[in-house]
């Protein structure tokens, strides 16, 4: 039986949006296992409650339950160590781990600030109540509020990805002449960003930027798949 993951959705199943479960779509697809993708939604923490978790994604695999995309990661390393590694020889998988507080320190942060307003547009009728009352808690002002003047704060945020564009200027990947679970755990960020938003994070001229072309041909354009804005 195939592994099942659950994935945060959104009015459309097929636009998965979660960038902690786009690591693990990437990590599933490098080792090559099969799995079927469950859509979930905000409201929904009944249908995962059961599981340990009140959030996405979770891998279930026959008997065994993971939450917690570095978990999963761990696990799928771990538990299939014939598989492609996602981490590479040590340190590989501490750097990696490092690079995961990068991306949930800097690089989520930053972008949610660029595109939570738009989310509302994209999420299930069921979940907008939900999601509003929760990220305006979060950020102390409305949706509105927190992604204004984004056209000027948007260089910000690109100058923050600075140590991003100094490695992608001298190789292809942040893992080297291939990509590994670093890659996804960052290009995680920028899918998320791709399937809620219109809103250009990055120029067009940009290492950046071409790293992420190349994220999304990967594993046969998978990530191109999905319903986004480009």
């Amino acid at each position: 039986m195939a592994m099942r993951l659950y994935e945060l959705a959104g009015a459309d199943p097929a636009r998965r949006f979660s960038p902690y479960c786009w690591r693990i779509r990437y990590a599933l697809a490098a080792k090559g296992l099969d799995f079927e993708g469950v859509p979930w939604r905000f409201t929904e923490k009944d249908v995962i409650a059961g599981h340990g978790s009140d959030k996405v994604p979770v891998l279930i695999d026959g008997d065994r339950v993971v939450a917690d995309s570095w978990a999963i990661a761990e696990y799928l390393e771990d538990a299939f160590p014939d598989r492609p590694s996602l981490f590479g020889p040590d340190p590989g998988r501490a750097l990696a781990r490092f690079v995961n507080a990068f991306a949930d320190a800097v690089v989520i942060p930053g972008i949610a600030r660029l595109v939570v307003a738009d989310i509302d547009a994209v999420i299930d009728e069921k979940d907008r109540a939900y999601f509003r009352a929760s990220r305006e808690k979060r950020f102390g002002m409305t949706l509105e509020a927190a992604q204004a003047d984004r056209e000027v704060r948007v260089e910000a945020f690109r100058q923050a990805l600075h140590p991003l564009r100094m490695v992608l200027r001298a190789q292809p990947f942040l893992s080297g002449a291939t990509a590994m679970h670093a890659d996804s755990i960052v290009m995680g960020c920028f899918q998320w960003a791709r399937c809620v938003s219109p809103f250009r994070l990055l120029a067009s001229d940009d290492p950046v930027e071409a790293w992420r072309q190349r994220m999304l041909d990967l594993h046969g354009g998978m990530a191109r798949q999905v319903p986004a804005f480009d």
